[in-house]
């Protein structure tokens, strides 16, 4: 049986309750709102047959909105339904009202989605049943109706979702790093910032974790660190004990400082995560080795949808890479950018929308670059300037929605031509 809602939501429930967004996140909430007894109306941009387009007249048919986090707060169809006095919750902080466990919220620019997988493995190897939720791909609507309460959450957060967060109290959040991203959403670093912090004041005191860089801009940006645990995740030793897996070495370091950190304040047995640690395998397209041809060295890091984790990748090898990059642009300063990976990159390949640009900025920093139609083509022109020892590496560094489906299916096709060579 799921727990009430506040009153305030309760009353709200008795009207048709408008979903924005026919993605799984909508899904996930048309799916909680029958659990409840509820009835939903799907609204989606694309306007398909079995949906429809939200408008003033529709407006005054709710009283509560659920959006997914493609919507801006400043979105047209919300700014309509507040103007027709609609309460808008987006689908975590709905979802977050019928949820009686535990949550740990996990943010960061890079890193939250292996931090959240590597806590659901540790928590499950001890016998605490652990689910990954949130911006993985399973949205918290659904799990809220599909997984025991007793079960911990581990909820990966955009600042998509975090930035319009009313309702949901994280048992506690680990922010692992903080760097230029999703600036085409948000107005600057500031705002970008603000939307993760709205997850700190959400918080209990003294129950939010922080790796270095986020605690280099909070002071920034004039937040109080005072009631956070603050995590030198940067430029320490490896523990020894985690040589040979996924964290004896930067950027996944970082990962496990933070999960450390909670770990124990929890009360769990240190030796118990590094046991985990060590049979903890990465998620897909996560900065993997994926075959080699003739000497040369493939690398799928097709997840690296951001500056910071291009920077991240590349810092791990010790000469210059062959480096496939490029994708739908996400705001920042891409001639900050390509200065500072210039002296790791041997020969550009370009690809997606912002190939011109970035061609712009490899010729001002002394890259060699090369602007390629396809992903197909990048890698073959790769080859044709590789030595055997090189490594060539796909990091984008930008969303892939200008040619692929997702991240994923970057990472599927690269690594099918690397297949096929």
């Amino acid at each position: 049986m799921l727990p009430s809602p506040p009153s305030e939501i309760a009353a709200l429930l008795s009207r048709p309750v408008a979903v924005f967004g026919a993605g799984v996140s909508g899904q996930g909430v048309f799916a909680l709102l029958a659990a409840l007894g509820a009835h939903g109306v799907l609204y989606d941009e694309k306007a398909e047959e079995a949906w429809k387009k939200f408008g003033p007249n529709e407006a005054t048919l709710h009283g509560l909105v659920v959006f997914s986090p493609g919507f801006a707060p400043e979105h047209a169809w919300l700014a309509a339904a507040r103007s027709a006095g609609c309460t808008c919750l987006g689908e975590l902080d709905f979802a977050s009202l019928f949820w009686r466990g535990k949550l740990v919220a996990i943010t960061g620019t890079n890193g939250k989605t292996t931090l959240t997988e590597f806590l659901v493995h540790a928590l499950n190897t001890i016998g605490h049943p652990a689910f990954a939720t949130g911006n993985v791909g399973y949205p918290f609507s659904r799990l809220v109706i599909e997984q025991p309460a007793e079960a911990v959450a581990i909820c990966e957060v955009s600042s998509f979702q975090a930035e319009t967060l009313l309702y949901l109290k994280p048992t506690a959040t680990l922010w692992t790093n903080f760097a230029e991203d999703h600036l085409e959403r948000h107005p600057g670093m500031a705002a970008y910032f603000a939307a993760k912090w709205r997850l700190v004041e959400r918080t209990p005191v003294g129950a939010s974790y922080f790796g270095s860089s986020v605690q280099h801009f909070a002071r920034q940006f004039g937040h109080d660190l005072a009631s956070t645990a603050k995590i030198s995740s940067e430029g320490q030793a490896v523990d020894a004990r985690l040589h040979g897996s996924v964290f004896g070495a930067y950027p996944h370091y970082e990962n496990f400082l933070l999960a450390a950190a909670w770990w124990r304040q929890a009360g769990y047995p240190d030796d118990a995560l590094f046991k985990a640690a060590r049979s903890f395998q990465l998620g897909q397209h996560r900065f993997a080795r994926v075959g080699e041809k003739s000497g040369v060295t493939f690398w799928n890091d097709s997840k690296a949808t951001n500056f910071h984790a291009v920077e991240a990748a590349l810092a791990t090898f010790p000469q210059p890479v062959l480096w496939i990059g490029g994708g739908k642009a996400k705001g920042g300063d891409l001639g900050g950018f390509v200065q500072r990976i210039a002296r790791k990159v041997r020969h550009a390949f370009l690809i997606g929308e912002t190939k011109q640009i970035l061609a712009q900025h490899c010729q001002t920093w002394g890259v060699p670059a090369i602007i390629c139609a396809t992903l197909e083509e990048a890698v073959r022109s790769a080859l044709v300037q590789a030595v055997p020892g090189d490594q060539l590496v796909l990091s984008p560094g930008f969303a892939s929605f200008d040619m692929f489906r997702g991240y994923d299916d970057r990472g599927r096709q690269f690594e099918a031509i690397v297949e096929s060579l």
